[in-house]
């Protein structure tokens, strides 16, 4: 007797990747994935405790990009208030 459908743990990730990630409603991703809600809720959970819901590699170049930016805008926001103290110091 079967207990029902396996889904592999690539699918349960992605599923409630939509839900975390992409802004879905659970009842919506459960429609369009043909999957009860239930079915979601617990994975969900489940999931959470496993820190399985991982970035994706395109989101670790964003953060990467992101940080090298951050960095260089730091930079420059030290070098204009360094360049403010001068010149409020020596006025001409």
């Amino acid at each position: 007797m079967s207990k029902g459908k396996r889904y592999t743990e690539e699918f349960k990730i992605e599923a409630i990747k939509q839900v975390t990630d992409r802004g879905y409603s659970v009842n919506e991703v459960a429609e369009r994935l043909g999957i009860a809600t239930k079915s979601l809720y617990n994975w969900r959970s489940q999931l959470s405790g496993k820190k399985a819901i991982r970035t994706s590699p395109d989101n670790s170049v964003r953060i990467a990009k992101l940080e090298a930016e951050l960095k260089r805008v730091t930079e420059e926001r030290d070098i204009l208030k360094k360049a403010a103290r001068y010149f409020a110091s020596n006025p001409e």
